[in-house]
């Protein structure tokens, strides 16, 4: 196997010094999922990565890179040994990046960051090799992460980059030197610490200070803060491409139609009609998916092949995958699973609902005896002051009247919990963990059942719980995402 890196090259990188030769096929920062081979970061977060050396050594790893030997560590030890590790594991991503010829995309976005991550492996991967993080490895360290990775003959590296706070996304965008940049979205997320939603989208504009000279801005039309990116864009000197409902899109969403399976999207290029599908139900699945088709035009690939590999594409655990879950297997009844338990925020809650709201539950197979569309919502977290008057604007969705029952998770879905019809309410608890172990008790066969909160208030306890029903099939894989 061709080495990712050597104790030469990586002391170049990062000016460190090795303690002796080795050679690394691959780079890890954990070591539960460390492969025989990697080289092992020492990152300090909440743990001190030194700690874990001697394990990562002893499960076979070809060096480590530390600021120092650690105390229980052989004086023999494969090292590489810098100043500071955060650092150098940045130097190490601009290398990767420097020394391949790969077309770099990044991806950022209030919503549907991951999902078009994803998306963009499955139809890059039909033209060339592709590198992407197997998580949302999209911060300080997970971007120079996902670019130490990369092997040399890399043809496309799908780069995903988020933001918690003011001045983030632009030295990692420029860290990875964009071909593409793509903006999902802009939306109400991470508001306690942005004044507004124009601020919000200026931090997202700034991926374009990563492009390279002539690269390319994929953006969203339909946004209020639209003429926000696009001022950047022109600043950047970017060559923009536009995707949206509005008729001054590039790419122009047109009709969208939605089953218990898949997204069925009629869309025009230029005057030219497209017909694709997703396998997955979603409108925002249909508007990232055309981001998707723009970013293969703009890098030259054949859109005949793209359109065709993009109907493989299904989302990853916890962001809107659904699966079914059989109750008896005599009868082969059982209830449908939305989990969308991942994340949340006011767009990507509006999308969910509306992705039940679509779905038709069967009838005359349960208990019960008409199949129910159930919500079990949990708290959108990083709202900041206004999170009150966002959970209850849940309440006006159109079409939320469609929606049998709503069970709410968290202090701040109280406020919805109240304002709902009692005839729509279900239960409200603090936590998770106090619905969890009800949940079988909340849905019945013929149920269409959407999960969906921030990953902080921890609503996938009751997905794992609702997953533990099924009968005599093996539970989907469970990813990082």
């Amino acid at each position: 196997m061709v080495p990712l890196w050597t104790s030469a090259d990586a002391a170049l990188a990062t000016g460190g010094q090795s303690t002796k030769d080795w050679q690394a096929t691959g780079v890890s920062i954990d070591t539960r999922t460390l492969q025989p081979g990697d080289l092992f970061i020492a990152l300090t977060d909440q743990r001190d990565g030194h700690d874990f050396v001697a394990a990562a050594l002893e499960r076979g790893a070809a060096a480590a890179l530390v600021t120092h030997r650690p105390d229980n560590v052989p004086a023999n030890a494969p090292l590489l040994i810098v100043p500071n590790v955060l650092a150098a594991l940045t130097a190490l991503g601009a290398a990767a990046r420097a020394r391949t010829t790969a077309r770099v995309i990044g991806v950022t976005g209030s919503v549907g960051k991951t999902s078009t991550k994803e998306m963009l492996r499955v139809v890059l991967g039909g033209q060339g090799r592709v590198h992407a993080a197997e998580a949302s490895y999209n911060n300080h360290w997970g971007v120079p992460l996902t670019l130490a990775r990369m092997p040399v003959d890399t043809d496309f590296a799908v780069i995903e980059i988020g933001m918690n706070h003011p001045g983030e996304i632009a030295p990692l965008a420029q860290l990875a030197r964009l071909d593409v940049a793509i903006i999902t979205t802009v939306a109400a997320a991470h508001l306690e610490a942005f004044a507004n939603i124009e601020g919000i989208a200026h931090e997202k504009a700034a991926i374009l200070d990563g492009l390279v000279p002539h690269g390319h801005a994929i953006l969203p039309v339909d946004l209020d803060v639209t003429p926000i990116l696009r001022a950047k864009a022109a600043q950047t000197a970017a060559n923009v491409t536009l995707f949206g409902v509005s008729k001054s899109a590039d790419y122009q969403l047109g009709d969208v139609t939605i089953t218990n399976a898949a997204t069925i999207v009629r869309a025009i290029h230029h005057g030219v009609p497209m017909l694709f599908k997703v396998m997955s139900p979603g409108r925002h699945f249909a508007m990232n998916a055309l981001a998707v088709l723009a970013c293969a035009d703009v890098l030259g690939l054949n859109p005949t092949i793209a359109i065709c590999d993009i109907g493989h594409w299904q989302p990853p655990v916890g962001r809107g995958t659904r699966e079914r879950i059989t109750l008896d297997l005599v009868d082969e009844t059982g209830f449908d699973l939305i989990d969308d338990a991942f994340n949340a925020n006011p767009a990507s809650m509006a999308a969910s609902l509306e992705v039940l709201i679509a779905s038709e539950p069967e009838h005359g197979v349960g208990r019960i005896g008409a199949g129910r569309r159930i919500a079990i919502l949990g708290d959108m977290l990083e709202l900041g002051p206004t999170e009150a008057a966002l959970h209850l604007a849940i309440a006006t969705h159109p079409g939320l009247a469609n929606i049998g029952i709503i069970h709410c998770v968290g202090p701040r879905m109280h406020g919805l919990w109240k304002a709902l019809p009692r005839s729509q309410r279900g239960e409200w608890v603090e936590t998770a963990a106090e619905i969890a172990p009800r949940a079988r008790h909340l849905v019945d066969a013929g149920d269409i059942v959407l999960v969906k909160g921030s990953k902080g208030i921890k609503v996938s306890l009751i997905v794992d719980v609702l997953r533990k029903l099924r009968q005599g099939q093996p539970a989907p894989h469970q990813g990082t995402e």
